[in-house]
């Protein structure tokens, strides 16, 4: 049975507005496995920004990669449940999600992996850094 071997979010520029002062991104989170396929963990986050003048020119890929790494991390605790409660359903559902696809995948495993963050190349060029 196939293993996880890293997670990587491609971080790509949305529909959104992308003008001088807003950008708007799609971030798609993904396990890459022992043959170096990838499965989709994630496709329905993004965020967007907003800011003076020269917004792009400020942007640094530091930013964006940790801004990425927030976004398809664990939601924010609501109602009863705290921090560890929606890390806990985080990796639980990503490891679900998963192993419905023939992976095998542990939570617990799956926490502790690398993440990498990689631009889109409409990203990357906006950026002027293609």
């Amino acid at each position: 049975m196939r293993s996880v071997t890293h997670l990587v979010t491609v971080v790509e520029l949305d529909d959104g507005t992308n003008g001088p002062r807003s950008m708007s991104v799609s971030a798609l989170h993904l396990a890459v496995l022992d043959d170096g396929t990838r499965r989709i963990l994630l496709d329905d986050r993004g965020w967007s920004e907003w800011g003076p003048d020269g917004l792009w020119e400020r942007m640094t890929i530091e930013e964006i990669a940790d801004t990425a790494v927030t976004v398809v991390g664990p939601d924010e605790p609501h109602g009863d449940l705290t921090h560890e409660d929606m890390e806990q359903d985080h990796w639980d559902f990503l490891a679900e999600r998963l192993r419905a696809q023939g992976v095998a995948a542990d939570a617990a495993e799956m926490r502790r992996l690398p993440h990498e963050v990689e631009l889109g190349q409409r990203l990357s060029a906006r950026l002027g850094r293609s």
